[in-house]
């Protein structure tokens, strides 16, 4: 069997801190890489654009949030108006003639420091407490563009993203606009991957399971509050510019509300806290499921197999939406990189499964 230890246990300290200590999974990460480097030759245009592309972007947020909600157990509640700033100021600077790579830069920078003046809150407050500051953050971000037209030009104003190029290559192209997301999810996944074995990642673990041992280790608290949501900002500002311009080509309002930062906790617990991979199953989940749903029923519509109306058959999908949450929470609360994970260590063990014991 390709996918087991078969009894090579580490013995040195680099060994146990490879990135992939099983080497299956090192080839199967590269294998996954080969796929999305080859997509736009292996789908059509119309599944890159509709299917892969936002996948890729709203994972990408979704790794942005992990690292907040999910290393540093930080919850935030308004995670859709950190890209909202992240989207418009990207634009705005492109349309002052900043380059698009500047351009990102002070979409993540104007994002982190409006981010972190909310999320001092964390400094004195937690749990429900700290839900009500994320709130506000959205709320107040949310009147601000809608009431402010330098802004975003009016309450139902839309702001087209300029015509720019990154690296060489026009944003224009859908091909590069699905490469451009892509490396951004790369960049990300390679980030969160290695965050819990700095320093860093190990303050903001520390932080999450008990900040008052925390502070009695030596970890300032106050101090690894305020950089993880610096940090986790700044990468959703960048990811809301990346969804600006390469999937959205122009911002709204609407696009930043406060359904879409649910949508974004959905992701990160349905696909399990402080997990890549999860980021990757969650985004999945609550994005393009529902769209897999309502074609399979729409299917079985057409095709006589079950007789509905349509007022049924635009509602089934959101009931079988909504009752597969429910057993994720019932069944599995740890999400969808614990079942990939128990699927995992099933086959790293098999046939001998007593030798977990």
């Amino acid at each position: 069997m390709f996918y087991r230890l078969a009894g090579v246990y580490h013995t040195t300290y680099a060994g146990e801190r490879k990135l992939w200590p099983v080497p299956a999974d090192r080839w199967q990460a590269l294998g996954v890489l080969a796929l999305a480097v080859l997509a736009p030759l292996l789908v059509g245009d119309l599944y890159l654009s509709s299917y892969l592309l936002p996948w890729l972007v709203w994972t990408a947020a979704a790794l942005s949030l992990t690292l907040l909600m999910g290393v540093a157990g930080q919850l935030h509640f308004g995670f859709a108006a950190v890209m909202a700033i992240g989207a418009y100021t990207a634009i705005h600077l492109t349309r002052a003639g900043v380059p698009f790579e500047f351009a990102l830069l002070g979409a993540g920078l104007m994002a982190a420091v409006i981010g972190s003046l909310f999320g001092a809150a964390a400094l004195r407050v937690k749990g429900l407490y700290l839900v009500m500051a994320t709130l506000a953050m959205q709320y107040l971000v949310d009147w601000t563009i809608i009431n402010v037209p330098a802004i975003s030009g009016g309450a139902q104003a839309t702001l087209q993203a300029p015509e720019v190029s990154f690296l060489g290559a026009p944003m224009t192209n859908g091909t590069v606009q699905y490469y451009g997301a892509l490396l951004w999810a790369v960049i990300l996944t390679v980030f969160i991957m290695n965050i819990k074995r700095t320093a860093f990642g190990r303050a903001l673990v520390a932080v999450r399971d008990k900040d008052f041992a925390a502070a009695v280790i030596g970890v300032n608290v106050f101090k690894y509050k305020l950089l993880a949501f610096f940090t986790s900002s700044f990468l959703g500002g960048v990811s809301g510019a990346v969804l600006a311009f390469c999937y959205y080509e122009a911002v709204t309002p609407e696009q930043f509300s406060f359904d879409v930062s649910i949508q974004f906790v959905a992701m990160v617990l349905v696909g399990g806290l402080g997990s890549v991979i999860g980021a990757y199953l969650g985004a999945a989940f609550v994005l393009l499921l529902p769209i897999v749903l309502t074609n399979l029923v729409a299917a079985l519509a057409d095709s006589g197999v079950i007789a509905m109306s349509q007022n049924l058959q635009s509602h089934i999908p959101l009931m079988a939406y909504g009752g597969l949450i429910i057993a994720f929470l019932l069944f599995e609360p740890l999400g969808l990189a614990k079942i990939y994970d128990n699927v995992r260590n099933y086959f790293l063990v098999w046939p001998f499964q007593h030798t977990r014991n």
